[in-house]
């Protein structure tokens, strides 16, 4: 043995090649943390000694190679400023560079996914060769930061820069075949010949057939493009990447302009400046919350893994109503595996649900990620009924009908008696009380709320109500299906709104109150979407339906009445008096037409202006501030009320329902972040002035002065939140 530690070891196999295999103890991933960096280190030294040695392998004892640096670190890492962040880089470029120098050839066998850190490592050896399941990448500007232990500077080298920019910016997982198309992989194999493909390319390395100096060398000097191609290169990348990043997401760009600046430069000198840009955006809130964000949605996985290691099987089930939602439902189930019998009492709405399965289906074929023969597949899985059959043999049962409590009652109770003892039912309602749809059912234990979000198949978030009788098993079955969906799952609590739509509507109300007060609607949705929302409200309104949007608002004003309920007409009410429901019909706050792609395209419409001036009972002018304020505090405050009631557990999962169910500005974190960032004191301070004008929807809570007066926040430690890897 030539090192052991309790992360890798370094052996000689029975003849002169050093390998040294990734293992790290009690952990079912290899990940760099400082301490895996620092055995690395001792490593490459006891390597560095050892004589008579003709080659090295890096490899892996786990199913991937290596996933990234340890990201729990990063906060406090970040934390401790520029210079500390430049200097840990240039110690890792250092080892990485003494990795790269050995005097003998060397090769990384990739058995599976190898991702930032993990990828920086295999670029320093003089070959790759893939498992064909194996995947590799450079994840790093999902976080805001890039690649800052040599990847922007090996990667151009060895792949051409246009090639490196793409995988870069885009901060894609790229497949074996991918990576040897590009020459990042110099063979792929079956996973059990890796190791023997590994000592081959050495062999031949040692016998000159392949000159691993020369590769080197190539790693080590500047890009071969001259002044022209190097603008052509950069210049029109710069543009395209920032038009597709946009204005909030620096890490891209500025990944370009480090393979720009460094592409005329030797290894050394580019790894400088490479350690620069990301010592400088490891220091913006940008990555702080997108680093947050990763480490909430790993709690949320922690969470979700939890009850699927409770739940009960679950390998058949049913949806009641077809139509959009239902067939939506439908095709998710099928997609991922799960067959699912989708019931209705009209055939014509059976088929309306088979062909919205059927479109998204070949959808995923045209994009090539899905054959033709799984998409038949898939759509076997999806059994029509018009009738109650065969549900005694499913596991569990989502009901999609309409959102009328009257009607969803009706249906659970006749499900109830189709189906076996143990059979569960869930409703995806958006609003009505899991606890009021629960009183008529024999077997209320059995029985919670699971609320998709539309269009379902693109949406990730699934809430999970539980009502006060629903069971811990009933529970961990509907997480365990959703997660088989392959969507996110947060568990709430009943309330009104649960916890999605409760805090979507204290949002929707600080829009009525500025249309109400003068403020032009477009202008609200410009400002909204400058601040990072995928639509303004106006907008989003309109997706959601103003049928929808009234009948939401009415279970809320009579959950909530001291906050919610509203005086007067409201621009909403306008609408939907005036048969303007939004996209559905083509009209609302905006009119709708089909562009080139047959998707809807919003254009301005007098009329809607015209109507929103007849309920308005002010011309006020508003900044860009004030309504961003207006905003932004009634939602961040009832995410408050909702923690503090109980309906959420913990910071992290309120937030990455606010992401993933009504597209949260992810850069900003989620409600509670976006508190923190501005200071809780100063949050009330905001929250009280505008109180006075505009009532309880913006009043702070008791709780949330003391957290003032404590100087606490939100997300004391991040590094506590979970364990991930970038």
């Amino acid at each position: 043995m030539i090192y052991q530690g309790n992360a890798l070891s370094v052996a000689r196999n029975d003849g002169d090649i050093a390998i040294l295999t990734f293992d790290l103890q009690d952990e079912s991933i290899n990940k760099l943390s400082s301490a895996v960096i620092k055995e690395l280190q001792d490593a490459v030294k006891a390597i560095q000694a050892e004589r008579n040695l003709q080659g090295l392998v890096i490899t892996s004892a786990k199913s991937v190679f290596i996933v990234g640096a340890d990201i729990t670190e990063f906060h406090a890492m970040f934390a401790r400023g520029e210079s500390f962040l430049v200097d840990m880089c240039q110690e890792v470029h250092e080892l990485f560079n003494a990795i790269e120098d050995l005097p003998f050839p060397t090769v990384t066998a990739l058995n599976g996914l190898a991702l930032g850190g993990g990828c920086e490592v295999a670029l320093t050896t003089d070959f790759r060769v893939m498992a064909e399941s194996a995947e590799i990448g450079l994840p790093e500007t999902k976080l805001g930061i890039l690649p800052g232990w040599g990847g922007c500077v090996r990667l151009p080298r060895i792949a051409g820069a246009d090639n490196a920019i793409e995988w870069i910016a885009a901060g894609s997982q790229n497949k074996a075949d991918a990576a040897l198309k590009l020459g990042v992989a110099d063979a792929v194999v079956p996973a059990e010949r890796l190791e023997a493909a590994a000592l081959d390319i050495l062999a031949r390395a040692n016998a000159g057939e392949l000159d691993y100096r020369a590769r080197r060398e190539e790693k080590k000097t500047p890009l071969k493009l001259n002044a022209i191609e190097q603008m052509m290169a950069f210049e029109t990348a710069k543009g395209y990447v920032a038009g597709k990043a946009g204005p909030h997401y620096p890490a891209p760009v500025e990944a370009i302009k480090v393979i720009q600046k460094g592409a005329g430069e030797s290894r050394e000198r580019a790894q400088a400046i490479e350690a620069k840009a990301f010592a400088k955006l490891a220091l913006t809130d940008v990555c702080y919350n997108l680093v947050g964000l990763f480490l909430n949605d790993q709690l949320v996985k922690k969470k979700g893994s939890k009850y699927e290691k409770q739940a009960a099987p679950v390998n058949k089930t049913a949806v009641l109503g077809a139509g959009i939602m239902g067939g939506g439902i439908a095709y998710q189930s099928a997609y991922k595996g799960t067959p699912i019998l989708m019931k209705d009492i009209k055939e014509e709405a059976i088929q309306l649900g088979l062909k919205e399965a059927r479109k998204l289906l070949a959808k995923q074929v045209e994009r090539g990620k899905l054959t033709t023969e799984k998409m038949a597949e898939a759509l076997s899985n999806i059994r029509p009924s018009l009738s109650y059959g065969d549900f005694g043999e499913v596991d569990l049962v989502v009901e999609a009908v309409v959102e009328n409590p009257k009607v969803k009652d009706a249906v659970l109770t006749e499900v109830e008696g189709m189906v076996g003892e143990n059979t569960i039912l869930t409703s995806n309602t958006s609003t009505i009380s899991i606890n009021r749809l629960a009183q008529n059912l024999k077997r209320p234990e059995n029985f919670c709320g699971m609320h998709f979000f539309n269009p379902v198949h693109r949406m990730p978030l699934v809430e999970v109500i539980r009502g006060e009788k629903s069971s811990d098993a009933a529970v961990a079955a509907t997480v365990a299906y959703a997660r088989k969906m392959g969507k996110t799952p947060i568990v709430v609590n009943d309330c009104p709104g649960f916890l999605v739509n409760r805090v979507l509507f204290p949002y929707f109300g600080g829009f009525s109150a500025l249309v109400d007060q003068g403020a032009d609607f477009e202008r609200v949705d410009k400002v909204m979407e400058k601040f990072g929302w995928p639509m303004g409200p106006a907008y989003l309104l309109d997706v959601v339906g103003m049928d929808t949007a009234v009948h939401a608002q009415a279970v809320m004003a009579e959950g909530f009445p001291e906050r919610m309920a509203q005086d007067g007409k409201t621009a909403i009410d306008a609408m939907y008096e005036n048969e303007r429901l939004g996209q559905k019909n083509a009209k609302g706050f905006y009119r709708y037409e089909e562009d080139k792609k047959g998707k809807p395209k919003k254009v301005s419409d007098e009329r809607a202006h015209e109507l929103v001036k007849q309920v308005a009972n002010g011309s006020q002018e508003f900044s860009d501030e004030g309504i961003i304020a207006r905003m932004m505090v009634p939602l961040c405050m009832e995410t408050v009320r909702c923690l503090e009631d109980g309906i959420v557990g913990s910071p992290a999962e309120a937030d990455m329902a606010l992401i993933y169910g009504i597209g949260f500005p992810p850069f900003r974190g989620g409600a509670l972040r976006y508190i923190d960032a501005m200071g809780v004191a100063e949050f009330v301070s905001l929250a009280d002035s505008l109180a006075k004008e505009l009532g309880p929807l913006y009043a702070p809570t008791d709780k949330l002065r003391d957290m003032a007066n404590r100087q606490e926040r939100f997300y004391a430690s991040d590094s506590q939140a979970s364990q991930g890897q970038a």
